[in-house]
């Protein structure tokens, strides 16, 4: 197999519908993707979509190194329907020492044993699809994404207060301790805001700041 482990390239195991639709969204990007899965069905679904598609067993750490995954600076496992094939895969990539890695957690069980296994970014997508989900359905916020450590921004509708004059005269940031960070008036691009920004009945802000002080500022009227 051609060699692809360079800078911008990732490896993704498991090419079920989270790994598979990953896969060809960094592919469409412009990144190189080797991707892994042990169904020939598969596989063969995925040929000429990817950089390269193959067949193999993850769990065997000899068969990485074949395909010289442990070469690869990014790995994604997406196995999530068998439990043993995501930790002995993920077990084998920490043997490695290379990869960063992100792991798909099927249930909290799963993504605590691979927090103990030493995964750093392991990703839990129908719980965290289902949080951002919840928050857009109360109706205060046009869309919602929590990063790590209690941060999140919020794409909402201003707030009376914020209305009408500058935002530097306003004191939202030291009265909610939130940013509000870009601005889109109707019709408009989005554009960074700045204390001389003022804000209009209709506009749509982008909020940052702690995920509690964030979701609690949506809802201001």
């Amino acid at each position: 197999m051609e060699r692809i482990a360079e800078a911008n390239s990732v490896v993704v195991i498991g090419l079920g519908r989270f790994g598979g639709a990953l896969a060809l969204e960094l592919a469409a990007a412009g990144t190189e993707v080797l991707g892994i899965d042990n169904d020939e069905d598969i596989v063969q679904s995925f040929n000429g979509r990817l950089t390269h598609v193959v067949r193999a067993d993850s769990t065997k750490e000899e068969a990485l190194r074949q395909l010289s995954v442990h070469e690869f600076d990014r790995a994604v496992v997406g196995i999530g329907s068998d439990l043993e094939a995501s930790i002995l895969t993920t077990s084998a990539l920490l043997r490695f020492n290379k990869p960063t890695i992100w792991a798909k957690a099927v249930s909290a069980a799963h993504g605590q044993i691979l927090e103990q296994l030493g995964v750093k970014h392991v990703i839990r997508p129908e719980q965290d699809m289902g949080r951002r989900v919840a928050h857009l359905v109360r109706g205060a916020m046009l869309d919602y994404v929590e990063f790590e450590d209690g941060f999140a921004m919020v794409k909402t509708r201003p707030p009376k207060e914020a209305l009408g004059r500058p935002l530097g005269e306003t004191g939202i940031r030291s009265k909610h301790h939130v940013t509000i960070v870009a601005a889109k008036r109707p019709g408009q691009e989005w554009d960074y805001t700045t204390t001389s920004t003022v804000l209009h009945e209709g506009d749509e802000i982008i909020v940052a700041g702690a995920t509690s002080a964030a979701e609690h500022f949506a809802t201001l009227l």
